[in-house]
């Protein structure tokens, strides 16, 4: 399955995008997540963990480095690695018991953790394109080339 590339304008389409994500992406797997600041990454992550059902703030874990989310049965991971100095941080902070396969991990900034990081299931990269956003997403094996066929045919 090829990468799929998608456009929304707004906040709120960003938002809905993130929605439809979680209706195929279900309840494990690895996305990381890719642009300059503003682009929409934190966005899509809150639509995406607000499609699970989470009423409460949203908020970026910029300072943190991950912000935990249980709903019902459902494990979410939301890291932001932009302030991460050295990726060896992320063996401090127990990265591996995060990315154990039974969560969802959401990574912004990913590169900053590379050596350290596994694969993704999906890349998403944000670039700014008119007065909205080019979405394009980019399956790192058979999990995530599932959710793009989902997505690119309209199954959410």
């Amino acid at each position: 399955m090829p990468e799929v590339t998608l456009y929304v304008e707004g906040e709120e389409a960003m938002q809905a995008l993130g929605a439809r994500l979680a209706a195929v992406v279900g309840t494990h797997g690895t996305l990381y997540l890719h642009g300059d600041l503003g682009a929409g990454k934190t966005t899509l992550s809150r639509g995406l963990i607000r499609g699970y059902g989470h009423t409460g703030k949203v908020k970026s874990p910029t300072f943190t480095l991950v912000e935990p989310y249980e709903i019902g049965e459902q494990r979410i991971f939301h890291f932001d690695l932009y302030r991460l100095v050295d990726p060896e941080e992320l063996e401090f902070m127990g990265i591996r018991d995060y990315l154990d396969g039974n969560a969802l991990c959401l990574v912004e900034w990913p590169e900053r953790g590379q050596g350290v990081l596994p694969k993704a299931d999906l890349d998403i990269t944000i670039t700014p394109h008119g007065s909205g956003r080019l979405l394009r997403l980019t399956p790192q094996g058979a999990r995530g080339e599932q959710w793009c066929a989902e997505l690119a045919n309209g199954n959410t």
